[in-house]
């Protein structure tokens, strides 16, 4: 059985988006600076690097990254202790961060599921279908 759930960055989109529309005004209003097309250049590829988020559970691993695996890890299961699923706070953030209980993977909003290395690494994984990647790991598990 194979778990596979992406999900949509609309925080980063949204904010990243509005960013844009004003360096477009910018180069309207001004004409195309080189540093003003340089930076419309990296709002665009932090968009397409961070536009959504895919988790996937299969053949005894977890796997998740940003856009085409990015920015992401993969993990045999044997390597996972526990898991739970959590509600993430606006401390733990969106995109990639290092929060003050482990490491976070999130697109958006404050679902998660925290896997428990054993190493006692914690890593929570944003997703808005907690109940779906809790019972991938639950059948991966036996």
């Amino acid at each position: 059985m194979t778990y596979s759930h992406k999900q949509i960055a609309w925080a980063i989109l949204l904010l990243l988006s509005w960013i844009f529309s004003f360096t477009l005004l910018a180069v309207y209003l001004i004409g195309p600076i080189t540093g003003l097309l340089i930076f419309s250049g990296f709002v665009v590829l932090v968009a397409f690097l961070f536009h959504g988020m895919t988790v996937t559970v299969k053949d005894n691993t977890i796997k998740w990254g940003f856009a085409f695996g990015w920015f992401g890890q993969t993990l045999p299961l044997s390597e996972v202790v526990s898991y739970q699923a959590v509600e993430n706070s606006w401390r733990h953030g969106i995109g990639l961060r290092i929060s003050h209980d482990g490491f976070v993977y999130s697109a958006h909003g404050f679902k998660a599921v925290e896997l428990v290395l054993q190493d006692e690494t914690k890593i929570r994984l944003g997703t808005n279908d907690q109940a779906g990647l809790i019972a991938a790991l639950d059948k991966q598990k036996k």
